[in-house]
Formats: structure tokens, C-alpha cells, sequence
């Protein structure tokens, strides 16, 4: 069973990937950032709710979640978590540092260990498209549209925030459909894209 579900989030990330990768040359601008973010306010832990899959994400069956602090240097440290298809913990610690002092919604995120991403400085990979005016949920992205991610509070999300998602989605250019929703206890428990109601 658990074999089967790795084949399947295997097989639908590497469609993903393929449709993003042929889309992305043909992609104008970077998604645009929100005009501010208060980061004080974005620290704490967020639940993801979809995502578009990637290669990273594939062993977290459920529960994956987000948390960010202040580090003593004043970047944000990253303490992503899940639990395995096969009921375990899969955790990994990273760093986030502003690249846009202007609006603080585009960052660079590094994860010591990880190819391409063990850079403490780089390129902005991390671009908070959207926000709830009460920042109960957020959308966040990369420049060529390869990511993305539905982070929220609370581990579900009423119809009317769902909609506004999908709205941020469109907005930034993105497939509703490359979206899977991700099963966190307390919400939802299947695996769909965001496109089939």
C-alpha cells in the first residue's frame, strides 16, 4: 500500500514537473510578491494544505507542517515536519533570509545537505504571493512558478478561504490543477488537485 502511494505522488510530481518545466519558458514576469509582509506576524507554524509536488516532499504522507522563528543573526530559522507514509517523523532545518527589504515577501530558503539549496545567501526561492487579511493562510511560490505551496493556521480552511486561494492561485499565474491538497488531521484527508470541486 504504502509502495502504491509513493508510486502515485511519484508519478503525478514528475507530471507536474514536466508541465511547470515547459510552461516556465514561456513565463513573463515572477510572480508578484504582496505588497507587505509583517514577518514578525508570519513567524509560527503553518500548516500546508496543497502543494504542487515536489521531489523533497514525496515521503510526507500527512501532517506536514511548517514553523518559522527569529535566529540571533535576524534571519528566519525553518523547522519543517511531517509524518511518512509509513507513520514516522521526517524533519529538516533550514534558514530563510530576506532578499526584498521592500516588501520582506521574497526570501531565499537554504537547507544545509540539500543540492542547490545549501547556500546560506541566493536567489529569491520563496515568494509570498498571498495572504489572508488576518494571515490565517498564505500562498507562497518561486520566481518560475516550479513551487507552491497552501499554508494555513489551522490545519483546514473554510469554502470562502478556499476560494480565495484558488483566486491567488490564478493571480500568480499558476495551475489550480497541479495542486494537491495535502491530509492533515482535523482536515482534509484525501489527496486531489485543488481543480476538481
Amino acid at each position: 500500500m504504502i509502495t502504491h502511494h509513493l508510486r502515485r505522488c511519484a508519478a503525478v510530481a514528475a507530471a507536474a514537473f514536466a508541465a511547470l518545466t515547459l510552461g516556465a519558458g514561456t513565463a513573463a514576469a515572477s510572480p508578484a510578491p504582496v505588497p507587505s509582509l509583517d514577518l514578525q506576524r508570519y513567524l509560527g507554524t503553518w500548516h500546508q494544505l496543497a502543494a504542487v509536488p515536489q521531489p523533497f516532499n514525496l515521503v510526507c504522507a500527512m501532517d506536514t507542517r511548517a514553523t518559522y522563528t527569529l535566529d540571533p543573526q535576524g534571519n528566519v530559522s525553518v523547522f519543517n515536519r511531517c509524518t511518512t507514509w509509513s507513520g514516522t517523523a521526517n524533519e529538516i532545518r533550514g534558514t530563510a533570509t530576506v532578499n526584498d527589504t521592500v516588501t520582506n515577501a521574497q526570501l531565499h530558503v537554504s537547507f544545509p545537505g540539500v543540492p542547490t539549496q545549501e547556500s546560506l545567501n541566493g536567489p529569491t526561492n520563496y515568494i509570498v504571493t498571498a495572504l489572508g487579511p488576518d494571515y490565517s493562510w498564505a500562498l507562497v511560490t518561486d520566481p518560475y512558478r516550479l513551487s507552491g505551496f497552501v499554508l494555513s493556521r489551522t490545519p483546514a480552511l473554510d469554502a470562502e478561504q478556499w476560494d480565495a486561494v484558488g483566486a491567488a492561485i490564478d493571480a500568480a499565474g499558476e495551475s489550480r490543477c497541479l495542486y494537491l491538497t495535502s491530509p492533515t488531521t482535523g482536515g482534509l484527508t484525501g489527496i486531489r488537485p485543488l481543480c476538481v470541486n
